[in-house]
């Protein structure tokens, strides 16, 4: 009878859905407004972008197949037939740009619509007919199609979609659902996808094309509709209220990039880099399915007023299945810039002759109230003058060596790192900037002095990005201090924005370099001395981005330096190392980077057969487990029963036990040790001592 109900209620809404689809559908079409912003976004990406952008067959090539990937990136709605009706647009995208003829882009995405539709429908029908919930096939499901060849018959997309439709059961059969729950929960996912391609209109169209179009050149170009252009500027003024969370499109998942310091996920310690936002849900409200969801949508459903409860069906980067996620709560707040202050600490550092004591400044975010300070009052509030205050407090408690913590640090205000590095050197240029035409504009300290002149360290990781990097590789550059971690992200360029006809484009216009010029464009800053990854490359940064600009060199900048810490670095490693190689952390850091990078290129499938894939879940969370309970073993903390538990350790000193020690907390305390050797080894050497 429940089938009969479903089947009814399906044809009903499809009788009614397909009304509306078809009429929807002949309205998708380019308005006058679309074809005129083609044209200025042209011009624009002609003589306004970084880089020289050569409309040309070839650009045209890869814009026509970057359109494609946006639109069917796993292969899995269009056939090779569909492809080849609309090849002869490959070597024209550049004219029907020039031209604003954007009826073939339509056109095209005209057929993916078209087949994403009756795809959508045919899983339905399955689901409605019954689900056939036997799990025990040797069969695997391809995890990643993005190189695969278009399929040649239907009959090919049909065997996919049957192994991704059970593979969508067995996750939720092994989460514990019923047959009911999972037919239902499979039926809304797919419900809602459909209802959404339904109500894709021509805006929408034009800015999946646009985004091939300015992708095609690089990830930081792109353009924005008036809504999205509304959304950015409220992001600007940092008035959004939500999460706290930067996110990106991975495929059908949305993924964490990134968090703001400060913000209700960095406070709550709930989500990190990586994990992959699977449902979201509103208060008590029922949690809604986000897998296959744009990326517009699901931060719209994360979005909310201050105050307000929004609940997430998370899948930890470190999982190996889909099956392993856990809803998290975090309450929606705007950033608070009292949480994005530097603040500092002493650590003590024991030695044979006596304790060291090393102050630590964690510096979340380059800041600056813009209002105060255009308003000429004298006490507004900065980066640089919170950081000055904190050096000064911790130089008269007595420190032997001063350390930056810039980890998570994705930058800010460019003024501020140009300022801050005045506090450590006198005078001298801090970062090169050279605009499209190859002119280069040199930023520096004028101020004569410096606030500290003791021996220091640079603390990174990969989540450090844009100002931070430049501050970073000054302080390298200078020779004024060690840089330690891991390489940063590699964001060395600069955006604009400009309003267009309809909507506005944000532009590459310029690119940072180093005064040695070195670009920190895609490499980022290599630090002197390496730690273990907490964080993917291949996921995470500029690298792991396509289209990024290369990095590349100008001339070197004259600057003096204030000494020479690449001639201690032999013998800093090799003090690192034997610390290292017995430390329960970085012990467990390097093991668990390299299961991670051993995941990476072996799970490239999973298995059909609930059986097998709970062995192989089981066999690799077993590993993941032992791994964990041996760093606990080692620093004589009790065992977990749940390698999920695991996380909760890593979150930072404030959220664990105060007899644990967090793996991130053992970067701080191991820089420390790094920083105390550097400064033993330099007073030595100026005391003319071995």
């Amino acid at each position: 009878m429940s089938q009969l109900v479903a089947v009814w209620r399906r044809t009903t809404l499809l009788v009614v859905a397909l009304l509306a689809s078809a009429t929807a559908l002949a309205q998708i079409e380019p308005s006058d407004a679309h074809r005129q912003v083609s044209v200025e976004v042209a011009e624009s990406l002609r003589y306004g972008h970084y880089v020289d952008v050569d409309f040309n067959d070839e650009w045209s090539r890869n814009a026509f197949t970057r359109y494609l990937d946006i639109l069917d990136g796993q292969r899995a709605f269009l056939r090779e037939e569909d492809v080849a009706d609309f090849r002869h647009l490959e070597p024209r995208i550049d004219d029907m740009l020039l031209d604003g003829d954007l009826a073939g882009a339509y056109a095209l995405y005209q057929r993916y619509h078209e087949r994403a539709e009756a795809r959508y429908e045919w899983l339905l029908a399955r689901i409605d007919a019954g689900l056939d919930l036997t799990f025990d096939s040797r069969e695997r499901l391809e995890t990643d199609r993005s190189e695969a060849p278009w399929a040649t018959q239907a009959s090919e997309l049909d065997e996919l979609w049957r192994k991704r439709l059970k593979n969508a059961a067995l996750t939720l059969d092994i989460s514990g659902q019923s047959r009911d729950e999972i037919e239902a929960n499979l039926r809304q996912r797919y419900e809602g996808q459909l209802t959404r391609l339904r109500q894709t209109n021509g805006e929408d169209v034009f800015g999946l094309f646009m985004a091939a179009v300015t992708g095609t050149i690089d990830p930081h170009t792109e353009y924005l509709s008036p809504s999205q252009g509304e959304s950015f500027d409220i992001q600007m003024r940092l008035s959004l209220e939500g999460i706290g969370a930067m996110l990106q499109s991975d495929g059908e998942y949305v993924k964490v990039t990134s968090l703001v310091p400060g913000g209700p996920a960095d406070r709550a310690g709930a989500l990190e880099p990586a994990d992959r936002i699977v449902g979201v849900g509103q208060e008590d409200g029922e949690m809604v399915n986000v897998v296959g969801m744009r990326l517009d949508e699901v931060v719209d459903l994360i979005r909310g007023p201050k105050g307000t409860v929004v609940r997430l069906d998370v899948v930890p980067a470190e999982a190996v299945d889909m099956t392993r996620s856990h809803v998290v709560e975090i309450t929606r707040d705007t950033v608070d810039l009292e949480e994005q202050a530097a603040q500092g600490e002493i650590l003590e550092i024991e030695r044979d002759d006596g304790t060291r004591r090393i102050g630590v400044i964690t510096i979340p975010t380059f800041y600056v109230d813009f209002d105060a300070w255009q308003a000429g009052e004298e006490d507004y509030r900065s980066t640089t003058r919170d950081v000055a205050r904190e050096v000064e407090r911790l130089r008269n408690e007595g420190i032997d060596g001063l350390m930056l913590d810039l980890r998570n640090n994705g930058g800010g205000a460019l003024q501020e790192a140009n300022s801050l590095l005045g506090l450590f050197i006198d005078r001298g240029p801090t970062v090169q900037v050279r605009d499209a035409r190859g002119r280069i504009n040199l930023y520096g300290d004028t101020d004569s002095g410096s606030l500290y002149d003791g021996p220091m360290a640079v603390l990174v990781n990969r989540l450090s990005a844009s100002a931070s990097e430049i501050l970073a590789g000054a302080i390298q550059d200078y020779g004024r201090g060690l840089v330690l971690g891991n390489a940063t992200f590699g964001k060395g360029t600069v955006q604009t924005l400009s309003e267009l006809s309809h909507g506005e484009i944000k532009l590459t216009r310029a690119k940072f370099y180093r005064i040695s010029g070195e670009s920190t464009q895609h490499r980022g800053v290599e630090p002197d001395i390496l730690f273990p990854n907490l964080v993917d490359p291949e996921r995470i940064g500029e690298s792991s981005l396509d289209n990024a600009l290369e990095w590349d060199t100008v001339r070197e900048v004259q600057y003096r330096t204030y000494g020479e810490p690449w001639e201690y670095l032999e013998t800093l490693r090799d003090r690192h190392e034997q610390r290292a190689d017995t430390h329960p952390n970085f012990v467990y850091l390097e093991k668990r980077a390299e299961m991670a990078r051993r995941m990476r290129e072996e799970r490239t499938s999973v298995s059909l057969d609930r059986e097998q894939r709970q062995r192989e879940v089981e066999e690799l969370e077993a590993e993941q487990l032992a791994l964990e309970n041996q760093r606990r073993e080692a620093l004589g903390l009790e065992p977990l029963e749940e390698w999920t538990d695991a996380r909760d350790t890593e979150v930072g000193a404030d959220d664990a036990a105060d007899d644990e020690e967090p793996v991130d907390r053992a970067q701080v305390l191991e820089a420390a040790e790094i920083l105390t050797d550097y400064a033993e080894l330099s007073q030595r050497h100026l005391a003319g001592r071995p």
